[in-house]
C-alpha cells in the first residue's frame, strides 16, 4: 500500500498598511504587516511540525485503541506524542497536557504540522495536515488517517 500525503495550509492575506504586536494565542491580536500593494502575511508551517506530520503519516491505516501507545495501535494523544518524539520534541501523554505546551496559534495562523486539540473539553488531538484535514487516531473502528477538521470543535492549536 502506498500512501501519499499532500501538505498544504490555509492562506490568508491582510491588505493595507498595518503593523502591531501582541500575543499570538487565542484571542490575541498577533502581529501583521502589509503594504498598500496588497501583500500580506502567510502562515508558514514549522519544520518540526511538518517532520512530525510526516512521521505520523507512516502510521496511517493502523487501528485506534484507547490507551494504546503503538506501534501496532494508537490512541490520539499517543500518536501525536510519538510523532513529535521522532523529531526530538517530547510532549506530555494526555490531550489536556498537550494543550498546555508549545506556542499557541490562532485559527488564522493554522499551518500543517500544528497540534490541534479538539472537542469542547479538549478530549481529542491530531496534527493538522492542510487542506482542512487532520491526521489523527480518531475512534474505535476508524483507522489512523485523515479526517475533516470541520467535524470537530477546536479547543486550542499549538505549534512546536
Amino acid at each position: 500500500m502506498v500512501t501519499t500525503l499532500v501538505v498544504a495550509g490555509p492562506v490568508w492575506s491582510q491588505t493595507g498598511s498595518a503593523s502591531g504586536s501582541g500575543d499570538s494565542g487565542s484571542g490575541g491580536s498577533g502581529s501583521a504587516s502589509g503594504s498598500s500593494s496588497g501583500s500580506g502575511a502567510i502562515p508558514l508551517p514549522s519544520a518540526t511540525g511538518v517532520g512530525a506530520l510526516t512521521a505520523a503519516a507512516t502510521q496511517i491505516g493502523k487501528p485506534y485503541e484507547w490507551g494504546a501507545m503503538g506501534p501496532h495501535a494508537w490512541d490520539c494523544s499517543a500518536l501525536v506524542q510519538w510523532a513529535f518524539r521522532q523529531v526530538g520534541v517530547h510532549l506530555p501523554r494526555t490531550t489536556w497536557e498537550q494543550a498546555e505546551v508549545g506556542m499557541p496559534v490562532t485559527y488564522g495562523g493554522l499551518a500543517p504540522g500544528d497540534v490541534v486539540v479538539l472537542n469542547g473539553d479538549g478530549s481529542h488531538v491530531g496534527i493538522y495536515a492542510g487542506m482542512g484535514q487532520i491526521l489523527d487516531a480518531r475512534d474505535w473502528g476508524i483507522p489512523v488517517g485523515l479526517h475533516p477538521l470541520r467535524e470537530y470543535d477546536i479547543f486550542t492549536i499549538r505549534r512546536f
